[in-house]
């Protein structure tokens, strides 16, 4: 699903990743490994399109991600991958379901509010639809960005530091619900993270501190 060739990236003369080869198949659950300042999120956020490299190819399937421009760069964003970023990135003023259909607009799809409950039902946040973002606690707030991330049936789920800030029984419990959805929905799964108490998790790792 994902191919990675010859990849590049640094700033000026600093180079901070050099990846030549890297594939994860459809439906694969991959863990990208590696101290602070490694380029974990570096990594993460160009196979998302968020950051071009300096050379090399980031394919989805037969799709040169960075040879589309950046308008269907956006729109393929929006409607395959899913991004959880490390911090919620939610609207705090507005409403659970005014987030997860701002999701659905801005990446040009019609709302959807079936969609919108079925995934919070599946994250046991049905009831937290009409709830505003800033009343709910931090481990409801990061389901919500899962659930946004999950939103638009996506092909490839991004996930930065997820377990960061979490005991030990709830940073289980995250890595467990991600790999259940993806499972569901078929879809390939990527984890950058330093958290060794979730290293076991994943059969398939890259270690950037190896390369």
């Amino acid at each position: 699903m994902i191919r990675i060739e010859n990849l590049d990236f640094g700033y000026s003369d600093q180079k901070i990743l050099n990846i030549p080869e890297l594939e994860v198949g459809e439906s694969q659950h991959l863990m990208i490994l590696g101290k602070s300042g490694s380029g974990k999120t570096t990594l993460l956020h160009i196979i998302g399109g968020l950051l071009n490299p300096r050379s090399g190819k980031v394919v989805f399937g037969d799709l040169d991600l960075y040879g589309l421009n950046a308008n269907k760069l956006d729109r393929f964003r929006g409607q395959n991958i899913g991004l959880i970023f490390q911090k919620s990135h939610l609207i705090s003023a507005l409403t659970v379901e005014g987030n997860l259909s701002l999701t659905q607009y801005l990446s040009g799809i019609p709302k959807d509010r079936a969609r919108i409950k079925e995934v919070l039902s599946d994250l046991g946040l049905a009831e937290k639809l009409n709830s505003k973002v800033r009343r709910l606690s931090q481990g409801e707030q990061q389901r919500v960005t899962i659930a946004r991330a999950l939103l638009n049936r996506p092909k490839v789920i991004l996930a930065d530091e997820p377990t960061a800030s979490l005991d030990d029984d709830n940073a289980s419990k995250v890595i467990k619900l991600l790999k259940n959805q993806a499972n569901k929905y078929n879809a390939t799964l990527v984890i950058a993270t330093h958290d060794q108490r979730v290293k076991d998790e994943f059969d398939v790792q890259l270690d950037l501190n190896q390369l």
